[in-house]
């Protein structure tokens, strides 16, 4: 995962207990713990991570 250009979330507030950070390229999206950074890596590939988007933006969600 070196070389991979990691941001911070930024619905995750300075204080927030839920803090994410993604790394995107072409072909997948890298999601991870911003508090535990080596606790697993999870990788979407980009198919999946845009139609994902757009069901949360479209409120599709079930709760």
């Amino acid at each position: 995962m070196s070389g991979l250009n990691w941001r911070k979330s930024t619905h995750s507030g300075s204080g927030a207990s839920e803090c994410v950070e993604l790394a995107i390229t072409e072909a997948t999206t890298y999601i991870r713990d911003t508090k535990d950074r080596d606790g697993g890596t999870l990788r979407v590939g980009q198919p999946s991570w845009v139609s994902f988007l757009a069901t949360v933006k479209a409120g599709r969600l079930d709760r």
